[in-house]
């Protein structure tokens, strides 16, 4: 098994799979039976509970590979399955941008070493798998997150609604707004409980490009944060007409009087597309115009939040300290915005 990362606790969220000789035994289009090889199947219900995501890219015919997916019970393990003649390389970039994940988060399987030798040319933070070593590799720190909680439960099923969501928005008729107003989305935001600390934990390691330090926070650190006076932590929920998203948002505030820090704010990558990131925000600010304080906002430039600093940007937040990737900025709480009207926002 090449590695190709640092053995980083549970910093696999995608594996793709080769079909051929991979997930089942035999070549499709050479006759064979294909029957779903043994230690595939354990090690595709052992990651689905865990919460990671599954795709697929194989050199193959598309119709004949999915019909004998359907044939196994399979199909529906898999998002955003790549299945044609280029290269593999190219559909493991196809699936993570699809996903939103960095190539450092995927892991590829493939029984050939031609195929994981090219895939990891390519794509050198790829955790390249052989076949026969994917039972050991269920054991070891990069398939292991430290906590498997609800929302893992169901992350397949949630990816699986937000394709949904993409392909009723492609066929939908009419603009954006009212794309976003036909999906009846409820946002909610409130106090962080012990029960969401999990999630919480979880968030801050599996989100990157919406994250505005880059910063984890472990289930103990954000329990103590919790029973602070001095500190608040929110959580966001997201559901609609398609399903729940589940707990998509967290931010860390640290109160003083005159001055609120706001030391955190990430929201997961499958919402980008819906402006809730800005309404968190815009909470946050009424909650410190309210509370008589200025609101200044942490944030590290990690070369992937970018969109992170653009949120804070139409949110009237400007640059006032500097060093070197680490910003602090500060709003002047004179332009909060009044959430669209395509969402309906629940406090408490």
């Amino acid at each position: 098994m090449s590695t190709g990362g640092n053995g980083q606790r549970g910093r696999i969220k995608c594996v793709i799979w080769d079909l051929d000789n991979t997930v089942w035994d035999g070549v499709l289009l050479e006759g064979d039976s294909c029957a779903l090889r043994a230690d595939a199947a354990r090690a595709l219900d052992v990651l689905d509970q865990r919460g990671i995501l599954q795709s697929v890219a194989s050199k193959n015919d598309s119709d004949a590979a999915r019909a004998r997916m359907r044939a196994l019970g399979i199909d529906e393990m898999f998002v955003y399955p790549q299945i044609g003649w280029g290269p593999k390389s190219g559909g493991v970039e196809r699936v993570a941008r699809s996903l939103n994940f960095g190539l450092d988060a995927v892991a590829f399987i493939d029984d050939q070493e031609f195929e994981r030798a090219e895939v990891a040319h390519a794509h050198p933070g790829v955790l390249c798998v052989d076949p026969a070593d994917v039972i050991a590799a269920l054991d070891t720190a990069e398939f292991s997150p430290r906590f498997i909680t609800e929302e893992s439960k169901r992350r397949r099923e949630m990816y699986r609604s937000q394709i949904e969501r993409e392909e009723g928005e492609r066929g939908f008729q009419g603009t954006s707004e009212e794309f976003l107003a036909s999906l009846r989305m409820v946002f909610r935001i409130r106090r962080a409980t012990q029960a969401d600390l999990r999630r919480a934990e979880e968030l801050t390691i599996r989100t990157n490009q919406l994250n505005s330090t880059g910063h984890t926070y472990s289930y103990d650190e954000l329990a103590a944060l919790c029973a602070s006076p001095d500190h608040v932590v929110l959580v966001a929920e997201l559901d609609d007409r398609f399903g729940a998203y589940g707990t998509i948002g967290l931010a860390l505030v640290a109160r003083d009087p005159q001055c609120w820090q706001l030391l955190l704010l990430l929201m997961s990558c499958r919402t980008m597309s819906r402006g809730v990131g800005t309404i968190l925000l815009n909470h946050i600010m009424a909650m410190a115009r309210d509370a008589g304080a200025r609101l200044r906002a942490h944030f590290v430039e990690t070369g992937r939040n970018r969109l992170m600093r653009v949120t804070y940007a139409f949110a009237g937040f400007t640059e006032v300290a500097r060093d070197g990737s680490n910003v602090i900025l500060e709003s002047d709480l004179s332009a909060i915005q009044v959430p669209a009207a395509y969402v309906r926002v629940l406090t408490g």
